[in-house]
């Protein structure tokens, strides 16, 4: 189930993974192809043990889309796993730098466009589901905090 966040990580469950919709200068977001589960996709994965939520979410999206995130990371969203009993939790960053997009990851490109396009893309691919609430939730704190 995902539960929105106000700006802050939750403390309740243990974190264990960490992804970002990284925003460019021009507003739009940048997500990545999923090879393995043919899905466009939000930038992240799993914390390593002893990791910190910033190392391993700049880790995760150089590894996957090749892209350095700037230090402001907003907490908007918590998916909460009951196998694990721990949660995902997604932010928000602007790009930093574009680097080289690696190979030999679960990603295969990154892709960048307009929240409208990326709620089409994914509603034709899985219809319905938790990565629309997602975007609609980033796009709402986007406008908050982010757009002038």
């Amino acid at each position: 189930m995902l539960r929105h966040l106000n700006g802050s990580f939750p403390t309740d469950k243990r974190i264990a993974g960490v992804h970002s919709i990284p925003i460019t200068e021009d507003g739009s977001i940048v997500m990545v192809w999923d090879k393995n589960e043919k899905k466009l996709t939000t930038v992240g994965g799993r914390i390593e043990a002893n990791e910190e939520i910033d190392t391993a979410l700049n880790r995760e999206t150089v590894e996957e889309a090749g892209l350095i995130l700037e230090s402001e990371r907003i907490p908007i969203a918590a998916w909460y796993w009951e196998s694990t009993d721990t949660y995902t939790v997604f932010v928000i960053a602007r790009v930093k730098e574009y680097g080289i997009m690696p190979e030999g990851f679960e990603t295969t490109g990154r892709v960048t466009m307009n929240f409208e396009t990326a709620r089409q893309i994914i509603s034709e691919i899985e219809g319905e589901g938790f990565r629309l609430e997602l975007l609609d939730i980033a796009e709402t704190v986007f406008n908050l905090r982010f757009k002038s």
